[in-house]
């Protein structure tokens, strides 16, 4: 192993002395103030869609969800701080601020009911139910007879 590299491979540690630990926060990609986009499941069934979205942490007023035409668009926001505190004094030694957001944009198709759409947040996943149209739907097979 190279004694130059840290162990997540972003800066070497010489710069990391140099520059200390917080200007190495601010490279590192892992760190909570860099957004990313979450997760996303998309499910078939009978009757429709389910859109599944991981998104610990937030609440759902952080949520907002857009249908333009075909084209449902799920954004989010939250901001959040850290904060270290001197209890006996109750001074702010140090105090970070962190933003992050995310967008997503889905073209359904023309088979879905637009005006029944439904979501719901629990347990950190945004569910969002999209129903098919009654003539989208499938049929059970059946018997036709026949004439004379």
């Amino acid at each position: 192993m190279n004694p130059l590299m840290r162990t997540n491979n972003h800066l070497p540690s010489l710069i990391e002395n140099f520059f200390g630990r917080d200007m190495n926060d601010l490279f590192n990609t892992n760190g909570s103030g860099v957004a990313s986009v979450p997760a996303v499941n998309v499910l078939e069934h009978q009757d429709g869609f389910r859109i599944e979205v991981a998104a610990p942490g937030l609440k759902k007023e952080d949520f907002k969800l857009n249908l333009n035409h075909n084209n449902l668009t799920i954004s989010g926001s939250q901001e959040s701080q850290k904060e270290d505190q001197d209890k006996n004094n109750e001074r702010y030694t140090r105090r970070e601020f962190s933003y992050s957001s995310f967008q997503r944009t889905f073209t359904l198709p023309t088979s879905v009911d637009a005006d029944n759409i439904q979501a719901a947040y629990t347990d950190g996943v945004l569910k969002i139910n999209i129903p098919k149209r009654e003539e989208a739907k499938v049929k059970p097979p059946r018997q036709i007879e026949i004439g004379g």
